[in-house]
Parts: C-alpha cells; structure tokens; sequence
C-alpha cells in the first residue's frame, strides 16, 4: 500500500524536495507527498517487457518518440505529480511543454501519445486518481489532460469489479479520447490489445501477462 505523509506542499517544492538517490519512489497526490510501494519482481517483468516491444515498435513506424525513465506527468491546475510505468513521448512535442527543460516534467497530452500503468497492491490510484487526471473522470465529464491513450494491465485482478468484472480476471483496458470523451475496451486471455496509438501491434493480453 501507498503511504502518505501528511504536509501539504505545491509541485515546485515537491520538485524541489525530491531526493535524487534514496532508493525510494515518491509521487505527488493532490499535494500530498506519497512514498510508493517497492513493485513485484513479476511487476517489473511486465512493465520491461511492454516498454521493449512498444519500442520496437514505434521505432519500426520511425516515429519520433522514446520511453524517459524519470519524467513527472503533472495534471494542470494540480498540485500532483506522477511517475507512470511506461511513459511514451513525442519528441516534437517537447518544445511547448513549459517545465520541460527545468523539471523534467510534461502537462499536456499532446507530449504523450500512450500511458501505462501496472496494478500493484495501489490499484485504487490507477482505476481512479490517475484515471480522472490522466484522461477524465467518467465519459460525460470535462477530460483533465487529454492523453490519447491510457492502459490500465492488472495482471493479478486487483482492481474492484466495476472496473474489471465479475468474476475478477487479468485484464487490460484501454482507454481511448475519442470526440472529446473516453472510451475503454478490455482485453483478456487470447484477446489481442488493440491500440489507436499502434494498429498493428500483435500482442495478446496473455502474452504480456506471461511475460511476468
């Protein structure tokens, strides 16, 4: 579980306070400062192996883009900042992100063609403090970021059943802006993901769930 301490602070002195080589991940929820769970080992397996293939792929299409190891997704108008499992950036993109250069920090969804994030034992930040800022809070809502795509890979079926079903599976769901709203299809089993971002991409859900 997440741990939260409890001084409120804004994202530049979140910025500001960040240690450098403790060994410990933190995130800014709503000003709060939130020490991050150590991952799995069967974690870190799926989220290495989604980061390899996605790119392979986006560099068999030639497409400006690359996978940053410490960059903070930061809402607008948010004192939040998160670092997501696997975070794809437009290159091109870059030149109007105005905490770039200084923070290492995006805020628009124009910068970040997909997002992923995989479950762990914080599930409840993905399904739904990530997913209100990373892409709105329900399909007939204002959109926070307008990220174009974001996946949800619960590979051990942690999250609640009005985001995965019943009976709970492992499941990835894939939310897609489309006219302004979001839409989510899951994948499981055999399914092959479908992604906007890259059509032509031929993994199953169980691949990836395999892969840990």
């Amino acid at each position: 579980m997440t741990q939260a301490l409890p001084k409120i602070v804004t994202f530049d002195e979140f910025i500001a306070l960040y240690p450098d080589s403790s060994g410990v991940r933190y995130e800014l929820h709503n000003g709060e400062i939130v020490q991050m769970a150590q991952p799995t080992g069967r974690h870190e397996r799926i989220k290495g192996f989604l980061a390899a293939e996605l790119t392979l792929e986006f560099r068999r299409l030639n497409l400006p883009y690359f996978i940053p190891n410490q960059v903070i997704v930061k809402p607008p108008e948010r004192e939040s900042g998160y670092f997501p499992d696997v975070l794809i950036l437009n290159d091109t993109a870059l030149v109007n992100e105005p905490l770039w250069e200084k923070s290492s920090a995006v805020t628009q969804g124009t910068s970040i063609p997909l997002i992923i994030e995989v479950v762990s034992t914080n599930w409840r930040d993905d399904y739904y403090l990530k997913l209100a800022d990373y892409v709105g809070r329900s399909p007939s809502r204002r959109v926070e970021m307008g990220i174009p795509e974001y996946w949800i890979v619960d590979y051990a079926a942690l999250g609640a059943r009005k985001f995965i079903g019943n009976p709970k599976q492992p499941t990835i769901s894939v939310y897609q802006l489309i006219d302004g709203e979001y839409q989510v299809s899951q994948f499981r089993g055999s399914d092959k993901i479908i992604s906007p971002a890259f059509p032509e991409f031929k993994l199953t859900a169980e691949q990836v769930f395999n892969a840990g």
